[in-house]
């Protein structure tokens, strides 16, 4: 893994995007990457670790260059003050799972990874869907999340307002319980979704009757108005839970 200001300034208008051929051919030279290759990048919400820049390819073979991007899209600045530590990554045979083990072994995190883009010049498209990436991870999380793992929710990172208005429409009369009450009902929706739609299993996790479960569930079909049998209505819920989980505010 590689840094310093030289580094820095020939992944910069990379990594900005809409650089030119000749540019792109440029900074290839001085880096030492191909122009064409498995790359993906990397954006970080906190410091990037000492041991992450240290020199060489990885266990995996990738290599590793890293940057700080400034700027981004309005949502990227909002939720991340100031420049971001961002990485160009030529992927070694495992791709950008390994990538992202790489980075949670190192204690990394908030992060998001991009998908694989094929040439140096795709890198500013890929900073921007890795900045995507990590604004779908919890607050104070130490995710690192690839993005194409976290499709609907980047797709509701991505349209703030839509999301406001998602939350608003299908939690509404959630939202107006207390704390304490909300909380209990959003657990259970999680552990039951995560139990794969069991009600059994999510009591064991929960440590309540599977008579408990039942009945918060039917609780929250009602404050809602939507049913859990109802494929597009359970989607409806899932999306709201995702907003929900990304907000600032404990559920």
């Amino acid at each position: 893994m590689r840094r310093g200001t030289r580094y820095g300034a020939l992944l910069g208008p990379l990594l900005a995007g809409g650089a030119t051929p000749d540019l792109v051919t440029r900074a290839a030279r001085g880096l030492g990457l191909p122009e064409r290759g498995r790359y993906a990048v990397v954006v970080l919400g906190t410091p990037v670790p000492d041991a992450a820049v240290a020199e060489g390819p990885d266990v995996d073979g990738a290599r590793w260059w890293w940057g700080t991007a400034e700027g981004g899209s309005p949502g990227e600045v909002e939720a991340r003050e100031g420049g971001r530590e961002v990485a160009v990554v030529l992927l070694g045979p495992a791709g950008p799972a390994r990538a992202a083990a790489r980075l949670r072994e190192l204690g990394a995190g908030p992060g998001g990874v991009s998908p694989v883009v094929g040439s140096l010049a795709e890198l500013g498209a890929a900073r921007r869907l890795a900045g995507t990436a990590l604004l779908t991870c919890e607050p104070g999380s130490r995710e690192i999340v690839r993005l194409d793992e976290r499709l609907p929710a980047a797709l509701l990172v991505s349209r703030p307002e839509l999301s406001t208005r998602l939350l608003a429409e299908v939690f509404g009369p959630l939202l107006t319980l207390v704390p304490a009450e909300r909380s209990l009902l959003v657990e259970t929706l999680e552990a039951w979704l995560e139990c794969g739609g069991s009600v059994g299993r999510a009591a064991a996790r929960l440590g309540c009757h599977r008579n408990t479960v039942f009945n918060r569930l039917r609780r929250l079909e009602r404050l809602t108005a939507r049913s859990l049998s109802r494929p597009r209505e359970l989607v409806d819920l899932v999306l709201a839970l995702d907003v929900l989980r990304l907000s600032s505010a404990p559920p």
